[in-house]
This record gives C-alpha cells, structure tokens and sequence, in this order.
C-alpha cells in the first residue's frame, strides 16, 4: 500500500535549514521546488534515511497549517563514528548545544544540538 516515507520539518529560514543539513551533518539534497530562487520545500538524504525541509508559509498556504518550527516533540537523530568530534565541529560552527557529549547506556555516548529552527537533533555513536 505504503511505498516510501519521510519526516518533514518546518522551518522559519529554509536557506539555514538546508545549509545545516547539507553542510554540517553531510545529508546531500535530492529534490527542491521551486527549482529557481527561494525554495518551499527541500528533501536531503543520509544513508537510507530522507528528510524534508518545508517552509513555514508553505504550510500555511498549501496545508492550513500553521507550523511552529523548534517545539521539542521530536528528535533528529543521527550516528556518526565520533560524537565527541562531530560535537566539537558543530559548536564550533556555531550549533547550538543542548547536552555535551555523555554515556547514555546501551554503549551509546549522545550529545543534543538544535537546528536552525530550534528542532532537537540528537548525534550518537557506540562507545568501543
């Protein structure tokens, strides 16, 4: 029935949105409409995993919906070899850090940041 799905998130500042995606975390864009000027909506792939980037005028307009970018009743999340490092490169970058990185159980060692819009994105990897 189902064929395929995504997690589409709002965002107040598509540009910012897609940069820190693409650009800090290394998902590459696979689809953007409109294709010339500002974009409303932007889907990234990492791995098997695909995200979309919507606007919040978008929203509005298109759904009905008016969207509130960066309330916490979700989760980003996304491995890497090296919380510690990966951490260390998005503060750096000016990422916003919620919670340093620590050991979480179940050999995870986490860290949380924020997006652009205020969204939780959690990085994780096993500890060795």
């Amino acid at each position: 029935m189902f064929e395929a799905a995504l997690v589409n998130l709002y965002t107040a500042d598509i540009e910012a949105a897609v940069g820190f995606y693409r650009n800090l975390l290394g998902f590459e864009e696979t689809f953007r409409t409109p294709t010339e000027g500002v974009p409303e909506h932007v889907e990234l792939r990492l791995g098997g995993f695909t995200i979309g980037l919507g606007t919040v005028e978008a929203a509005r307009r298109v759904h009905g919906v008016n969207a509130e970018p960066g309330r916490p009743a979700m989760v980003l999340v996304v491995w890497t070899r090296d919380v510690d490092e990966a951490f260390e490169k998005l503060v750096a970058a000016g990422v916003p850090a919620v919670q340093a990185p620590h050991d979480a159980g179940n050999s995870n060692r986490n860290a949380l940041l924020r997006d652009p819009d205020g969204n939780l994105v959690e990085i994780v990897s096993k500890v060795s």
